[in-house]
């Protein structure tokens, strides 16, 4: 409304848009005019009083524009001068901060130069101070050291061994607070403090501690008897002992961290170089526990260093059965004696196992000595390997020694000794494959005569394979490390390989008669070695080397496989033998394919007399009394039974069931190809063909299935028709020939199929054409 009055009234002030949209609109301002009155009046003539009050208010608005944007050739406008104004007193006014700010600034610079010797004084005196502190915390931490030292002096005179102790772990703690500060002598006094108090105290625990254990007949080298008497003073031995083993788990403390200063000094150079790191470092053994191995341990390397006869390296299993045998006889009195103690005492650890871990302390270091020794010796290589294995077994299940606590598998996990393990296992394994395939009775199976464990009727040399395989997995099952395991699998993947490539060369040799025994026993070798490596790919322990192997990425077990490939291992749904098995079904199916082409060649020899037979002349079934079994078949049926009996005496069950299936399949095809299409028949010829297949050839398979006419099906459906009456016949033929010419004119489509008079009939397999070539072999023809 106001913008209108404003072009209405002040038309030289609006602007070029609004004229462009004025003249857009109505072309002339008279018109704008006329259409603003009729907007604002209307054709109401009792609205014309209005007119007074729209002008008066144009008016006004008109003047409060003028007052605006009037403008005198002197002056400016109101609004503009006042905004100059509030900008000039701004300006004045920053330019005097600005000056304030200068003149702050000076006497800032002024009072720091004059306030700088002031500062730098006091710095001096600052660092002179703290200096002071330093010296006088030093000097406080020395004063600290002597009189625990004084304290612990004291009390050893007084025989207070508790209160000593008490001083001894202050010193400890102390030592464990300056871990980080950078005074060295004094971390050096301390520690050298701590170490002689330490030692004066374990040394005197250990005198009394060792006098008490020999009182109470330790060590126990021998099996504990109970005709063994307790002391008049058993009591008072009690006491003591459990007054001992307390404080010397109350010096635990500062003995756990001397021994760890010693390791450190020392650095990893103490340890020797053919030593694998254990896969859990366990915390130091209990001080009473370590004080009771001594005796052990003096024994241990008095009889298993030097030059004793009893330190044979051929002779391995002398020190583990001995370190068992101690394991054992000292259980009783651990759990009897020192585990009560213990727990009394707050100690959250187990007295048996701890002796356990002592002893195989002194064991690892044994055998990694003598394994770095036998690298160059392959008999006492294996000899040394297969009694730490024999040890670990019977530590885990006799000594129910913990998981979790390493034994002595770690150390045959080092580089060196692994690969060579590794090497003598493929070298033996590929020597026994040489005996197993060349022994007398290498094709044989030793459960021939026993029906019901002969399934399989793996031959010798396949079984014996598979167990060699087996006792590998027994060997490696154990180990600590997946990827360890995971290199012993692929070496059994190999060697199955091996031996694969062997089979195959024996089988060409024998590919000149594939009915022999031993080309059928090569078969069953094959098929043996499938069905245990597709039970091994289903156990839990292949299945999580298999997840082991996706998760460490193994080269050598998944090189060369795609992603698809990797995400079905990884899901499971493969396994890691499916390459072998891949390989070992394709050289199975060539051979049973070779075994039934060599059956049906002489299947087809003896049927040729059979295919050449007179089926137009024969007369109608009732012009014979009886029905009997062509003569030319019964060669053909005499090889067929022989041959199905021989197979099913040589193979396997699983074999069998594909040989005579596939046997069958070749028969339908020979008998319906050479025999079937190859003639015409009579009435008689056709229910002649009939009786010999249902009433002789389908009974030889009748053995094997309860319905063995489903594996002959172009020859039974082919008999159906032959012998349908004549004017089924008729009717049949045609409803094929019309059927046949409606697909052929794309009419018909709503006349009822000829799949259903075929169903009704049997025929599922023949087509519409085969039907209609069988149809026409019929001699039997209205008008022929």
């Amino acid at each position: 409304m106001n913008k209108l009055t404003d072009q209405f009234l002040n038309p030289v002030y609006t602007t070029s848009q609004d004229s462009e949209s004025l003249s857009a609109d109505s072309g002339k301002p008279q018109d704008y005019v006329v259409n603003f009155l009729e907007k604002e009046v209307g054709s109401d003539l009792k609205s014309l009083k209005n007119i007074g009050d729209l002008l008066e208010k144009m008016r006004g608005e008109n003047d409060v524009l003028e007052g605006q944007v009037l403008t005198v050739p002197s002056s400016v406008p109101p609004q503009v001068s006042a905004a100059l104004s509030a900008a000039e007193e701004a300006r004045c006014s920053l330019e005097d901060l600005l000056q304030r700010e200068k003149f702050i600034s000076n006497m800032l610079n002024q009072h720091l130069q004059g306030a700088q010797p002031w500062m730098d004084n006091l710095g001096q005196m600052l660092n002179q101070v703290d200096t002071i502190e330093r010296h006088m915390k030093y000097l406080r931490c020395l004063q600290h050291i002597e009189e625990l030292s004084a304290v612990v002096q004291q009390c050893l005179m007084t025989s207070s061994v508790w209160e000593a102790i008490r001083a001894v772990d202050s010193m400890a703690a102390l030592d464990a607070g300056l871990n980080q500060s950078g005074c060295s002598h004094l971390q050096d006094f301390l520690r050298e403090t701590l170490h002689f108090w330490h030692k004066i105290i374990k040394d005197r625990l250990a005198n009394d501690f060792e006098k008490v254990l020999t009182q109470l007949h330790w060590p126990i080298i021998s099996p504990p008897t109970q005709s063994l008497t307790p002391t008049a003073n058993n009591q008072e031995i009690s006491s003591q002992l459990e007054l001992l083993v307390t404080q010397l788990l109350a010096l635990q403390t500062s003995d756990d961290l001397l021994s760890q200063r010693a390791l450190a000094s020392c650095g990893p150079s103490i340890q020797p170089a053919s030593s694998a790191t254990p896969p859990f470092q366990a915390p130091p053994l209990c001080l009473p526990i370590q004080i009771m191995l001594l005796p052990l341990s003096r024994r241990f390397r008095y009889h298993f260093y030097g030059n004793r006869q009893t330190n044979s390296l051929s002779k391995p299993e002398w020190y583990l059965t001995q370190v068992l045998m101690w394991m054992g006889n000292s259980s009783f009195f651990m759990e009897e004696k020192i585990q009560p103690i213990l727990e009394r005492a707050g100690a959250k650890v187990s007295a048996r196992v701890e002796l356990c871990r002592g002893l195989l302390s002194l064991l690892q270091e044994k055998v990694a000595s003598d394994a770095s020794k036998l690298l160059y010796d392959d008999m006492l290589f294996c000899h040394l390997v297969e009694e730490v294995l024999q040890f670990e077994r019977e530590l885990r299940s006799n000594q129910s020694y913990p998981a979790v606590l390493p034994g002595l598998l770690h150390l045959l996990l080092e580089d060196s000794i692994l690969q060579k393990w590794l090497t003598v296992e493929k070298k033996m394994a590929v020597e026994k494959m040489d005996a197993m395939l060349s022994a007398e009775g290498a094709w044989s199976s030793q459960y021939k005569d026993i029906s019901d464990m002969d399934e399989l009727k793996a031959p010798d040399c396949a079984e014996t394979f598979m167990t060699l395989l087996q006792v590998i997995t027994e060997r490696y099952r154990a180990l600590p490390c997946p990827s360890s395991q995971l290199k012993f699998l692929g070496l059994q993947r190999e060697l199955v390989d091996d031996f694969r490539i062997r089979l195959t060369q024996v089988m060409k040799e024998e590919s000149r008669c594939p009915l022999g025994a031993r080309y059928c026993a090569i078969l069953n070798a094959v098929n043996y070695i499938c069905t245990i490596l597709g039970d091994w790919g289903d156990n839990v322990f292949f299945l999580q080397l298999q997840q082991a192997a996706v998760s460490l990425g193994e080269e050598v077990l998944l090189g060369g496989l795609g992603l698809m490939e990797m995400g079905r291992l990884a899901s499971l749904e493969g396994s890691l033998f499916e390459g072998l098995l891949a390989l070992l079904d394709r050289l199975k199916g060539d051979m049973m394919g070779r075994l039934l082409e060599w059956t049906m060649r002489e299947i087809t020899d003896k049927a040729k007399p059979y295919c050449q037979d007179r089926w137009l002349s024969l007369p109608s079934q009732h012009d014979q009394s009886t029905m009997s079994l062509s003569s030319s078949a019964c060669p053909m049926m005499l090889c067929v039974r022989d041959r199905l009996l021989n197979l099913h005496q040589v193979l396997s069950l699983s074999l069998f069931q594909l040989a005579w299936q596939g046997l069958a399949e070749r028969l339908d095809n020979f008998l319906y190809q050479d025999v079937i299409l190859s003639n015409h028949f009579s009435d008689g010829g056709a229910a002649q063909l009939q009786f010999d297949m249902t009433r002789n050839l389908f009974p030889l398979f009748g053995h094997y299935c309860k319905r063995p006419e489903n594996f002959f099906k172009h020859v039974k459906e082919a008999c159906i028709i032959l012998c349908l009456n004549v004017g089924s016949a008729i009717l049949l033929r045609n409803l094929l020939k019309e059927s046949e010419e409606q697909t052929r004119e794309w009419a018909g489509a709503g006349d009822p199929p000829p799949e259903s008079a075929l169903h009704e009939l049997g025929i599922y397999c023949l087509a519409f054409c085969d039907v209609l070539i069988l149809l026409n072999l019929r001699a039997s023809w209205p008008g022929q």
